[in-house]
């Protein structure tokens, strides 16, 4: 069993910073990439940045410039900080992660239960 519990977020000014980070637990062998996702109300969930094992980092476009993923690989936590944050940016915030459980044999994805990000005056 693995979870994915995400912390952080709130509410913020616009041009403001937040961080929103994630810890993964249980039977895990191996997390090949961890990431967040977001979904903002009546739109599709999208991805917002990922990292993965080696320390690759992939971002979306709307996001680039202002926002930094990080990995702990030896506390299997992830970590996105966000700065000069707009009001799109406003949305609930999903970690997840793709993982190797100690008796799998594939990866699998998992998602934390979402925190939410307001970005307001």
């Amino acid at each position: 069993q693995v979870q994915l519990v995400e912390s952080g977020g709130g509410l913020v000014q616009p041009g403001g910073s937040l961080s929103v980070s994630c810890a993964a637990s249980g039977s895990i062998f191996r997390i090949s990439r961890m990431g967040w996702y977001r979904q903002a109300p009546g739109k599709q969930r999208e991805s917002v940045a990922d990292i993965f094992s080696g320390g690759m980092t992939t971002y979306a476009d709307s996001v680039k410039g202002r926002f930094t993923i990080s990995r702990d690989n030896a506390k299997n936590t992830v970590l996105l900080q966000m700065n000069s944050l707009r009001p799109e940016d406003t949305a609930v915030y999903y970690c997840n992660a793709e993982i190797l459980t100690l008796n799998g044999y594939r990866n699998n994805y998992y998602w934390g239960q979402g925190t939410q990000v307001t970005v307001s005056s």
